[in-house]
C-alpha cells in the first residue's frame, strides 16, 4: 500500500471514499433534528439559519468529490458517487429491518422512540438519494467542464462553480420531495431552501482554501502537473 515513504494512490482513494460515505450516511441518519444558528454577514447583519443538522457533514461530500475529480479524474469520482448510493441503500434496508423488529421489554430504546427517530428514514433517504445522484453528477460534470475550459487553471472557479450549482439542485430537490412525501410542511419549503442553500454556499466558499491546500499537496506528492490526473 506504500511505495517507499509515499502513500499509494489506491490507499488514499480508500481513505477519501471512507470520509465521503461516512459523511453521506451520517447526514441521512441525523437529518430529522433542526437547529437555529445566528451569524453576522456583511450587508445583512445578523441572520438566523434554521437548518437540519444533516447539513453539517453533507458539504464534506462535495469537497471530497472535487478532490477526487482533481487528482483521480472523472471516472473515479463517478465511482465514488455510486459507492455512496449503494451504502445509502444498504443502510436504509438495515434501518427498516431494525424498525420492524419488536423491542424487548428491557430494551433501553423502545419501539416508539426508535420509530420516532428513524421511522421517516425510508422516504427521507429515497428523496435524498434522488437529489444526491442528480447533484453529485452535476457537480462532477461542471467541475470537469471548467477544468477543461481553463486548462487546469483557476481551481476556485471549478470548486465553487460546480459546488454552488449542484448544491442548489440538491437542496431544492430534496426539500421538494420531503414536502411531497409529507415529511416537512410545504409552508417551510421557502425558508428551508433559502437557509440550506445559503449555508451550503458559505461552506463552499470556506472550504476553498482546504481544496487548494489538498490539491497542491497531492499534486506535489504524486508529481502531477497542474490539471494532470492520476487516472
Amino acid at each position: 500500500m506504500f511505495i517507499g515513504n509515499r502513500i499509494h494512490p489506491d490507499r488514499l482513494y480508500l481513505i477519501l471514499s471512507g470520509i465521503f460515505i461516512a459523511s453521506l450516511v451520517a447526514s441521512n441518519l441525523i437529518f430529522q433534528k433542526f437547529f437555529a444558528w445566528t451569524l453576522w454577514m456583511p450587508f445583512v447583519g445578523n441572520y438566523t439559519f434554521e437548518i437540519s443538522v444533516g447539513i453539517l457533514p453533507y458539504p464534506v461530500t462535495f469537497l471530497v468529490t472535487d478532490i477526487v475529480s482533481e487528482i483521480y479524474g472523472r471516472r473515479k469520482a463517478n465511482q465514488l458517487v455510486i459507492s455512496g448510493l449503494i451504502a445509502s441503500i444498504f443502510i436504509m434496508v438495515v434501518i427498516m429491518l431494525a424498525d420492524f423488529a419488536t423491542a424487548t421489554t428491557w430494551s433501553p430504546v423502545g419501539d416508539d422512540t426508535f420509530h420516532q427517530v428513524f421511522g421517516l428514514f425510508g422516504p427521507a433517504v429515497f428523496a435524498s438519494m434522488l437529489a444526491y445522484l442528480a447533484a453529485q453528477f452535476i457537480d462532477i460534470r461542471i467541475f470537469h467542464f471548467w477544468k477543461n475550459l481553463t486548462h487546469g487553471k483557476h481551481l476556485w472557479l471549478r470548486n465553487n462553480g460546480s459546488t454552488i450549482i449542484s448544491q442548489l439542485v440538491d437542496t431544492s430537490s430534496v426539500l421538494f420531495l420531503l414536502c411531497l412525501f409529507g415529511v416537512i410542511d410545504w409552508q417551510r419549503f421557502g425558508l428551508l431552501l433559502a437557509n440550506g442553500f445559503l449555508f451550503k454556499v458559505l461552506v463552499a466558499l470556506l472550504d476553498t482554501p482546504i481544496f487548494y491546500l489538498c490539491s497542491y499537496a497531492l499534486r506535489k506528492h504524486f508529481r502531477l502537473k497542474l490539471g494532470e490526473e492520476l487516472d
